[in-house]
């Protein structure tokens, strides 16, 4: 295990990078029960169980970034919720100061960044109450640096492909920055309007037709907006519009 600070991150921030692990979210979670008081990143050059959203298992090979970031009480638990589109506002501008790019990611309600309609990463936030009644909140990043995996889902993308030479080490600088001045922005009051904003000037399929899948339902619409929480808003063909809170977005035609 190494500990340090990488050369631009942000005040107030402590950094743990590991050979391999089981998945860097779990270790997370063990050094908030070991009563951690937050603000640490947690990295590893391959995870040998990442996951992703809905249980799905996250390919971590070398060379990609896997990075996870510990938060105590970060906010009210309501807005929770808020966080993953937080997160995928910061990793895209990450991801631009790192390639020199502009607006060069996409994103896909609620938090995967797309580049040229293909996956580039994957974001995971899980909460826990500890023993002591603090609330322990992860938000786990996955990006291809390096390489990609096939997905059935959708298809995938990593920037050495695009022609841009980024290591995981280098995105991890200027992500921690971007988080933790969003963070901070978010921990206001209407925290979540510039992250909506922000949010919505990167969406992709904005306007566009859409289908919406989660464990027990599947639905279709124009994406019309995100309310104040951070839901989707479809509208149908109907003209109803219809809030949805979770699931995986799909443009029709498209089978997982």
């Amino acid at each position: 295990m190494n500990t340090g600070n990488p050369a631009r991150s942000a005040p107030g921030l402590r950094f743990e990078h590991h050979d391999t692990v089981g998945s860097t979210n779990t270790l997370a979670f063990e050094r908030a029960r070991s009563g951690d008081q937050g603000h640490l990143w947690i990295t590893a050059g391959e995870q040998l169980q990442g996951r992703g959203r809905l249980g799905r298992d996250w390919a971590s090979p070398r060379g990609n970034l896997f990075a996870s970031h510990l938060l105590i009480d970060p906010g009210p638990a309501e807005r929770l919720g808020e966080l993953p589109l937080l997160a995928a506002v910061a990793l895209a501008e990450a991801v631009d100061k790192a390639t020199g790019a502009h607006h060069l990611a996409k994103l896909k309600w609620p938090n995967d960044l797309l580049i040229e309609g293909a996956k580039l990463s994957g974001i995971l936030l899980e909460a826990e109450t500890l023993s002591d009644k603090r609330l322990a909140v992860v938000l786990g990043f996955g990006v291809n640096c390096v390489s990609h995996p096939d997905l059935s889902l959708y298809p995938s993308v990593d920037l050495t492909a695009l022609g841009y030479r980024v290591t995981a080490e280098g995105l991890l600088d200027h992500l921690s920055v971007r988080l933790a001045e969003w963070l901070e922005n978010w921990q206001k009051a209407d925290g979540f309007l510039p992250v909506r904003e922000a949010w919505l000037a990167r969406a992709a399929h904005l306007g566009q037709k859409i289908t919406v899948r989660n464990a027990s339902d599947e639905i279709s619409g124009t994406f019309l907006d995100l309310n104040t929480r951070g839901h989707l808003v479809l509208r149908l063909d109907s003209g109803e519009l219809r809030t949805i809170f979770a699931g995986d977005v799909f443009l029709p035609g498209l089978k997982p």
